[in-house]
């Protein structure tokens, strides 16, 4: 089995600065990529940020400059670091990653359960 958790959401006022975390565990072999996505009410969900395990990013253009994501390979964890916060950012956001299991040939997709991030006054 593998399992991601995600943490770190809240409330946050405009131009503020929040730090959500994704933590892998379970039989994993390896893992080829993680990434962060949201979904605000009524749209759908977007990717965010992702990040491969060579260090190699890519955001939306929406979030580019204000956004920063990173990983510790040694702990299977990816972070999102946000900073000026728009009211605009508010979703839930999810964790994926691109993980390959212990025994198995081919990498899968999994998806944590999300966490609520809400910038608002």
């Amino acid at each position: 089995q593998v399992q991601l958790v995600e943490s770190g959401g809240g409330l946050v006022q405009p131009g503020g600065s929040l730090r959500v975390s994704c933590a892998a565990s379970g039989t994993i072999s390896s893992i080829y990529l993680m990434g962060w996505y949201r979904q605000a009410p009524g749209k759908q969900r977007e990717l965010v940020a992702i990040i491969t395990n060579s260090g190699r990013t890519s955001y939306h253009d929406s979030v580019k400059g204000r956004f920063t994501i990173s990983s510790d390979n040694v702990k299977n964890t990816v972070y999102l670091q946000m900073d000026s916060l728009k009211p605009e950012d508010t979703a839930v956001y999810y964790c994926k990653a691109d993980i390959k299991r212990r025994g198995q040939i081919n990498a899968y997709d999994y998806w944590g359960q999300g966490t609520q991030v809400t910038v608002s006054s």
